[in-house]
């Protein structure tokens, strides 16, 4: 009797789990791969990446990434992370409406670095894709 009590609990288990998935809205192809909405925000960088050239240790280089919105709902941008303390993004606050144009802001400190440089700022928003990449590159030049 234990065992058809317990067979019959994970059997309602598994519908009410089935159930709960369907609830949900995702686009997903037969495959299972999820499609983004075709409203989703799109982001588009002018440029992703930028060369700041050869600076001299201890130097800071300053460079905004300008993107536009070309989807069809506002974009709005969570976090821009970079990869290491020493790179400092800054992104927008408000959301971009389809159509217009924002920037990332961000300041490189190569104070304790030196050689070529490639930092790669994380940007997370609604877009399709979620997140994406910029960089900025460049030669640390040791101070003599």
């Amino acid at each position: 009797m234990k065992k058809i009590f317990i067979l019959a609990i994970a059997a309602l288990s598994f519908i009410a789990c089935r159930n709960a998935n369907n609830s949900t809205i995702s686009t997903a192809d037969s495959s299972g791969v999820v499609i983004a909405s075709p409203d989703a925000p799109i982001v588009v960088f002018e440029r992703e990446i930028f060369d700041f050239g050869k600076i001299q240790q201890g130097e800071s280089v300053q460079h905004e990434f300008k993107f536009k919105n070309t989807g069809k709902s506002p974009l709005i941008i969570s976090t821009a992370t970079a990869t290491c303390g020493c790179t400092v993004p800054e992104p927008p606050k408000e959301p971009i409406l389809p159509g217009k144009e924002g920037v990332i802001k961000v300041i490189f400190n190569s104070t304790g670095k030196e050689g070529m440089q490639d930092k790669i700022v994380t940007v997370t928003s609604n877009a399709n894709p979620t997140i994406s990449n910029v960089h900025l590159v460049g030669e640390v030049l040791i101070k003599k």
